[in-house]
């Protein structure tokens, strides 16, 4: 019995993502629940778990590619048993004959390799590395390619194991989000090519210095992301892909037995003491594409304004040293900063609706509910998770809300659906040391609250000056739909709940 692997739910606005990693190949056994590949999108890093256990009979959906919701990834045949090499001592009909790339064809069944899901908005990707040439012996789950999109990188891996007989979709080319990139004839063994392409037969004889990873080659979307959390520089590990290109599990190997470092690029021209020798170009990724487009969008579109405030945060301070341990204990989660926060403008934006709505066309949404978005920064960068229903939830249930959700954002496991339907965002620069900022809009949203670093300052209470934890508090809101004086009542009654707590348990 065969088992279907497909995209899982990636949320309603989310219609492509691109399969970063496959850690399985075909012919390995898997079992349920077991992770089989990660696909990247737009805002978050999806990992994929096995629906069956058996073995991965085949990928469909390769490293690099972008695939749609619910695209066919994998086939499982449950039950059964790894691909078996083909016997040596098999009679052929003929000879093996050559084809166009000069790889040998093989005897065994051939596996397409499809364009993973890639979202349902989404319908195109552009094929940009690929990692294995015709000829190459390639196992199950590793990585065949990689695609862009204009939202994420996505890794195609091997869906069978054997040899990789045909490219169908060269680097640089446009593929829909239906396509066929290669045909891999499973269970095969790599030959050794008789006539290959003169740019293949120059890498496959390279030397040391030709085999370097060199600075124009883009290293794998999980790689990067997985260099920025083991602390390791590209220049300490080997690269294993195609002209050196760093792979996840070369990370790996060298986080835990570190290696002397290679060079990052072999010298293509005399020292110098110029400028362009010492600068480094890198393609923007298309993740980091659609981020700077979104948010220039959101300068463009919106009419957007910021107000500040400042907030004594003693109240706050000393119900947390009273409470926290007694906190702690009954609910098994620590009282932090973020659920007043979320109180306090849960209680503002009742009374400033405006703030929690919308703009579509030419009417105004109203939100009845809040859905409080929290800015959360990432190896891979800021992602916004939402707490749903913030507006009904206790303190316990925002705080461990809050912290499982920023788990997940920083082990890159958030789902779409956990970043879809905001209302209203609040961001805390203050975790980096921010003192002061004017924070940029999250459409269709029509406020974002920026929290700030706390700093004790000289405040003037009762006519003495007396030393007060203070923290900057800055509204950026559309100015289309709220106005200046709901702005202002909204970062005043957020500034009163968080200088007096109570004012929350009273509704005031």
């Amino acid at each position: 019995m065969t088992t279907e692997v497909r995209v899982p739910a990636l949320g309603e606005s989310v219609t492509e993502a691109t399969i970063a990693t496959w850690f399985k190949k075909p012919g390995d056994r898997v079992e349920v629940d077991e992770m089989l590949c990660e696909l990247e999108t737009d805002k978050v890093t999806v990992e994929v778990p096995s629906p069956a256990a058996g073995t991965l009979a085949e990928i469909v959906a390769a490293e690099g590619e972008t695939v749609g919701p619910d695209a066919l990834l994998a086939q499982i045949a449950e039950g059964g048993a790894a691909a078996a090499q083909p016997k040596a001592d098999k009679p052929k009909a003929e000879a093996p004959a050559q084809d166009t790339e000069g790889q040998e064809k093989m005897s065994g069944k051939s596996v397409d390799v499809m364009v993973p899901s890639l979202g349902e908005s989404v319908t195109e990707a552009t094929v940009a590395t690929w990692f294995k040439k015709p000829g190459d012996s390639v196992a199950v789950d590793e990585m065949l390619c990689e695609l862009e999109t204009d939202k994420v990188s996505v890794e195609v891996p091997a869906p069978a194991a054997g040899v990789l007989a045909e490219i169908l979709a060269e680097e640089g080319a446009t593929v829909d989000a239906k396509a066929k990139l290669a045909i891999i004839t499973e269970g095969a063994s790599g030959a050794k090519p008789g006539a290959q392409k003169a740019q293949e037969t120059v890498l496959e004889n390279a030397g040391p210095e030709e085999m370097k990873p060199r600075s124009d080659v883009e290293d794998a979307p999980s790689a990067k992301k997985a260099m920025a959390e083991a602390g390791v520089s590209r220049d300490q590990v080997q690269g294993s892909g195609r002209d050196g290109r760093i792979m996840k599990e070369d990370v790996a190997r060298a986080a835990s037995a570190p290696r002397p470092a290679a060079p990052a690029q072999a010298p293509r021209a005399p020292s110098s003491a110029s400028d362009a020798g010492r600068e480094e170009r890198v393609k923007m990724t298309r993740l980091r594409q659609t981020i700077a487009r979104r948010l220039k969008d959101a300068q463009n579109t919106a009419a957007m304004l910021t107000t500040y405030n400042e907030a004594d945060m003693s109240g706050i301070m000393q119900l947390r040293n009273e409470y926290k341990d007694a906190f702690e204990k009954k609910h098994k989660v620590k009282l932090g900063f973020m659920s007043f926060f979320v109180k306090a403008c849960c209680h503002a934006l009742k009374e400033v609706p405006e703030v929690n709505a919308e703009i579509d066309g030419t009417d105004v949404v109203y939100k009845n509910f809040v859905h409080m978005g929290v800015a959360v920064g990432t190896p891979s960068g800021l992602v916004v998770p939402v707490v749903r229903d913030a507006d009904q939830k206790s303190f316990a249930a925002i705080e461990k809300e809050i912290g499982e959700l920023g788990a997940k954002g920083r082990d890159g496991k958030l789902s779409m659906a956990e970043m879809q339907g905001g209302t209203f965002t609040i961001s805390n620069g203050g975790v980096y040391g921010s003192l002061m900022s004017s924070p940029i809009l999250n459409p269709p949203q029509s406020g974002i609250l920026g929290m700030h670093k706390i700093q004790e300052r000289p405040m003037v209470v009762g006519g003495q000056i007396v030393i007060r934890p203070m923290m900057y508090l800055a509204l950026s809101y559309d100015h289309r739909i709220v106005d200046g004086k709901g702005a202002v009542t909204f970062l005043v009654r957020v500034k009163e709940a968080l200088e007096d707590p109570r004012r929350l348990l009273m509704d005031l």
